[in-house]
């Protein structure tokens, strides 16, 4: 009983001393860490200038990271519109080219649009070719285009309708943000396809007028014609942009 009374004594007397060098080191820790944050916003608050720098690099972390995006805003002010072609993929590079060369715009900021019709055609499960159709048909991707019922923007949403699902991007102003304008028309049209059972030529009709659309006038066909054309082109044909 003696050997095994020592050594539970040894095993005691060692736990006692990590439990307390633990509790001096940790103690030692909190101490350090905060008198360095006392002396941080003392130093902050005597310099302001400092303050305002700090602030502008947390929130710039939060934002390229999308920490609480509903509560700060993408600054999409700071955010490039634009991207050389190397950085797609050669079918997706062409598709952007040969929208430039039909549209008359640049190639760099259409890789952009091309290269966001892809991301979001993941979330939505929309085909990216139709999501690039409906941007070519609606406003020839002229982004600040304004139609006479309040339409804006690059995929044409009724910015008054749906004035709140911009708010995650700054506000109603943000219909004219290529990027933005083009995430919002993406949830609107899945959501007007959702609501036609599925159906991609009734989600196109809904999208366009809603239920008291009685003729598109052609729209539907334009559209699934003008994504048949980026199929083609991204498949590697030669496809004439007249």
């Amino acid at each position: 009983m003696m050997p095994n009374c020592t050594w539970c004594q040894y095993f005691r007397t060692f736990l006692r001393d990590v439990a307390q060098g633990l509790f001096i080191i940790t103690h030692s820790g909190l101490a350090t860490v905060g008198l360095t944050a006392a002396s941080l916003v003392v130093a902050l608050w005597l310099n302001p200038s400092w303050l305002h720098m700090t602030e502008g690099a947390v929130f710039n972390w939060l934002r390229e990271r999308q920490v609480l995006l509903s509560w700060l805003p993408e600054n999409t002010a700071e955010r490039a519109t634009a991207v050389k072609l190397e950085t797609l993929t050669p079918s997706q590079a062409a598709v952007a080219q040969w929208l430039g060369r039909k549209y008359k715009v640049a190639s760099e900021p259409l890789a952009a649009l091309v290269a966001e019709a892809y991301v979001q055609s993941k979330k939505s499960k929309l085909p990216p070719h139709l999501i690039l159709a409906v941007m070519a048909i609606e406003s020839n991707f002229h982004p600040f285009a304004q139609s006479q019922v309040g339409a804006q923007g690059l995929m044409q949403v009724m910015t008054d309708i749906h004035e709140k699902r911009y708010e995650d991007y700054g506000g109603r102003f943000a219909a004219f943000d290529p990027i933005a304008n083009l995430r919002v028309g993406v949830a609107v049209l899945a959501e007007a396809i959702k609501i036609r059972d599925g159906s991609i030529e009734d989600g196109l009709k809904f999208y366009l007028g809603g239920y008291a659309l009685t003729e598109d006038g052609g729209y539907v066909a334009k559209v699934l014609a003008e994504q048949e054309l980026l199929n083609q082109v991204a498949a590697g044909k030669k496809v004439p942009t007249n």
